[in-house]
């Protein structure tokens, strides 16, 4: 049986900079674990790579190939294959923590699957709103 999870910007950044063997493994190697996310990843990935490649330990050669194995695992989705409606309780879920984080909460509402993040005021935000699916890898 296949879970779909969407997974959010700081789980792509936190799997990039930290040791966690676990969570990196959980990504690569979860079976039966479809990995699904809004094409505006790439956005916060160039915004934000020379960031990224201060905060790692690893080397150019290591982070660029980390990067290619995620892009490769990953399912990205056309955000305009979202309703608007989806979209809009999205944004009213988000409107209190952090409005890039509405790309990832439509796609999680559309696919109706979880979200994993590693985002704790992110999710408290969303639990106080009334969204409870979270995927805990």
């Amino acid at each position: 049986m296949t879970d779909s999870v969407v997974i959010d910007t700081n789980l792509v950044f936190s799997a990039l900079v930290s040791r966690r063997a676990r969570l990196r493994e959980t990504l690569f190697t979860e079976p039966g674990l479809r990995l699904l996310c809004p094409r505006f990843l790439f956005v916060e990935l160039f915004k934000h790579k020379e960031r990224i490649v201060r905060a790692t330990e690893l080397s150019e050669e290591e982070l660029l190939e980390f990067l290619n194995a995620l892009l490769t695992r990953v399912e990205f989705v056309d955000e305009a294959a979202i309703p608007m409606g989806t979209w809009m309780e999205a944004r009213r879920l988000c409107r209190d923590t952090d409005t890039k984080d509405i790309a990832f909460i439509a796609l999680a509402l559309h696919r109706k699957c979880r979200l994993w993040s590693s985002d704790g005021e992110l999710k408290d935000g969303l639990r106080a709103r009334g969204f409870d699916a979270f995927f805990e890898g």
